[in-house]
């Protein structure tokens, strides 16, 4: 009976949409964050009788046919990409992306992975890193007598001492975008990888060729709206419900089937 295998993709479809929706409130918090979405399609056809075929009864032409669906099936679970709010903090290596684009980072294996995530930090030797101590691309390093530091809308980041009001250029920050943001592959730890759905990453710097700029003192929030989340966490749950229903109807069929007398 095909209702039992098509209301069984059915239930787990629903499954894997709240397990993406209880990622995405997990992550409320999380800077930089985006939301995912899990996406489905419909799985092929049973064709007992083809559309466009002659009736053999008349020689007419059936005008639709009869096709028998079986079931969905996970097609991707996509990042919806969107502006988080910036929230501000104050902080001098707190910095925030307002637009497109990701910081570049290098991971200790060597390999280059990207994040929204501006939370920065600088280790003893005053190198800025991410918050996992991985070094923002290209290594700025901050002398230890730099009373103060400031980062402008372009990524320069100029140190200020005691007794010397002009301020001293230690580097700047370059960005990277991706023809199809969509397609990095995360790592966690607010960090992605490109793929060859990403296509290359374009670095610049920022404010040009298309990529955001630079806030300090702010961070990016989530951008999950959990008043969405919730509202199709119950739609998750009642889907889930309802294909349940449908298992325990055909079950009953087949029951009344097989007392036949």
């Amino acid at each position: 009976m095909r209702a039992l295998k098509i209301a069984a993709t059915g239930m787990s479809a629903q499954q894997m949409r709240v397990e993406t929706i209880s990622n995405n409130l997990a992550n409320m918090s999380t800077t930089g964050y985006n939301a995912r979405r899990a996406e489905f399609s419909d799985l092929h056809y049973q064709q007992l009788a083809r559309a466009g075929s002659i009736n053999a009864s008349d020689g007419t032409v059936l005008p639709t046919g009869v096709q028998l669906g079986l079931g969905v099936r996970p097609a991707a679970v996509s990042m919806q990409l969107g502006q988080g709010a910036l929230s501000q903090t104050g902080g001098d290596l707190d910095v925030a992306i307002e637009g497109k684009g990701y910081f570049e980072v290098t991971l200790p294996s060597g390999q280059v992975a990207f994040t929204r995530d501006g939370g920065l930090k600088r280790t003893g030797e005053g190198l800025i890193v991410t918050s996992d101590g991985f070094p923002v691309s290209p290594e700025i390093v901050i002398p230890e007598d730099a009373r103060s530091i400031s980062i402008n809308s372009g990524g320069e980041v100029f140190a200020y001492f005691d007794g010397n009001t002009a301020g001293q250029l230690l580097g700047q920050f370059t960005m990277s975008g991706f023809s199809n943001a969509k397609g990095l592959e995360a790592l966690g730890g607010n960090l992605f990888i490109e793929t060859e759905a990403s296509g290359p990453a374009l670095a610049s710097t920022p404010g040009q060729n298309g990529l955001g700029t630079l806030r300090q003192g702010y961070l990016e929030d989530s951008s999950v709206d959990a008043v969405r989340e919730i509202t199709e966490l119950i739609e998750a749950q009642r889907g889930y419900e309802m294909n349940a229903k449908v298992i325990s109807a055909a079950d009953q069929m087949m029951g009344a089937t097989t007392q036949i007398r």
